[in-house]
């Protein structure tokens, strides 16, 4: 009986619920632990900005672009295999749903594996090509032990977990998990990092990461394993598949994502080893700007995502005008939201910067990054939500070819460019140069996605 009652509760939020109602079920619960999340992420910044040592935040900035591989592994399966969850919830095919889940978490789980033997292996020269040099080597060494070296498998998974249980309408159990993690590690972080406590700088941060992880991890198990018949996602190994129809449907929606991420890795690599020959305060600057503009890129995440299943379910049952009214109502609120943002990046940059570093060279550097932060959200909506509609569809190659463009041709061209035209300031502005591009692109592709012409034809088939 219970079984059928959450089976039912499902449906209902997915196709007869209010479409505001269901929005808000499955975004604000999604985007509360993702703000939680960056708030966590701020809370290393600021406790390690106390220190007032540039090296310490500089080291938590060149580790970026290896933390940054986590969401390359669970955008490939994570989004890929709730994707397809939804669209085979929504054809009630509850077999296709099982084995999405189970098969996703245990590749993800295989290649958590490999990232963290690789980072401990190969640990020098992977140090290396993120940019450290003879005075940030050591800080960065340590804090990336933690979170990637042994961080990787318990933190990866229990992000995977979040995507899979969201894909079914669990988003508010989703956010609990990571608001478990998040918030113990807001708590660890001041005695690991700070003087009167264990006093281990940026290492005492990826500690506390660490832990935080570990703690989600096994709350998302007992869950699982508790609920037993009452949800989708599957841990036993036997649903695992290599059957073309599965893994296809993953790699088809998840791979766009592994590029975006490696992209991203590549374009925070160059981005570093230009942004290094300023010196640390200037690494440090732009760390701090990367950090606080996290906050837009949840609310952002969280919406597009959080809203993937209910257009991928109606996508999948053929009610394309709810599926339309999702689409239109969650742009109204996300755009709404990055606009107010914007104005506040622009007007209060320096006095925002300054509460995690009160040194004034990285204040009023860092205020040049968020500047050219926040005047790209508004464009960099429009990208995301495309993208995540693609993505509802089945449609990888939409995502794949976004992502590109995106890093390839535009950002990373962009970041060379405008370093050289105008320096550091030039630099600030190359993501607002590129979502400026990409959003207009972006129009004519939903455009085409949502004709009236194109979904006749998809319904007929």
């Amino acid at each position: 009986m219970g079984k059928e009652k959450v089976k039912k509760d499902r449906k209902e939020l997915f196709e007869n619920s209010p479409v505001w109602s269901a929005i808000f079920a499955l975004t604000v619960p999604m985007i509360i632990s993702s703000l939680v999340s960056m708030i966590y992420n701020l809370s290393d910044t600021y406790f390690v900005g106390t220190l007032e040592d540039s090296i310490q935040n500089a080291a938590i900035t060149l580790a970026a672009p290896a933390m940054t591989l986590f969401y390359a592994i669970t955008n490939l399966f994570g989004i890929g295999a709730s994707s397809l969850m939804s669209r085979s919830m929504g054809m009630k095919d509850t077999e296709t749903v099982k084995r999405a889940s189970a098969t996703g978490l245990y590749l993800a789980f295989a290649s958590a594996t490999i990232l963290s033997a690789i980072i401990l292996i190969f640990n020098r020269p992977v140090l290396g090509i993120l940019g450290t040099d003879i005075e940030t080597y050591q800080s960065t060494k340590e804090y990336l032990f933690w979170t990637v070296g042994v961080g990787a498998i318990p933190t990866i998974m229990s992000i995977m977990c979040g995507y899979l249980l969201r894909a079914e309408g669990r988003a508010m159990t989703a956010s609990i998990g990571q608001m478990s993690g998040c918030v113990l590690n807001i708590i660890l972080d001041p005695i690991f990092i700070l003087p009167w406590g264990l006093n281990l700088g940026a290492a005492g941060a990826g500690l506390a990461t660490f832990i935080s992880s570990c703690v989600s991890f096994t709350y998302f198990m007992i869950f699982i394993l508790v609920s037993g018949e009452n949800t989708y996602v599957c841990i036993n190994y036997k649903y695992v598949t290599f059957s073309k129809k599965i893994l296809s449907n993953i790699f088809i929606v998840g791979v766009p994502g592994v590029f975006q991420n490696i992209l991203n890795v590549l374009s925070m690599t160059i981005l570093n080893n230009i942004v290094k020959d300023y010196g640390p305060d200037t690494v440090a600057a732009m760390g701090i700007a990367n950090k606080i503009n996290q906050l837009p890129i949840q609310i952002v995440f969280g919406f597009t995502q959080g809203v993937m299943p209910l257009i991928g379910y109606n996508y999948a049952s053929r009610n394309f005008p709810r599926m339309k009214e999702s689409i239109r109502k969650t742009y109204i609120i996300t755009m709404s939201s990055l606009a107010v943002l914007t104005v506040l990046f622009n007007l209060a940059g320096q006095p925002i910067v300054r509460f995690f570093m009160d040194v004034d060279v990285i204040v009023e550097q860092g205020a040049w990054f968020l500047n050219g932060f926040g005047t790209s959200l508004v464009f960099l909506c429009i990208d995301f939500m495309v993208v995540g509609i693609s993505q509802s569809f089945g449609m990888g190659k939409v995502a794949l070819i976004f992502s590109f463009v995106r890093k390839l041709f535009l950002e990373i061209p962009f970041i060379v460019l405008l370093n050289h035209l105008a320096g550091v300031r030039g630099v600030a502005y190359a993501q607002c140069s590129t979502e400026v591009i990409m959003a207009m692109v972006a129009i004519g592709v939903q455009i085409v996605l949502l004709s009236n012409k194109r979904l006749s034809a998809n319904k007929q088939a």
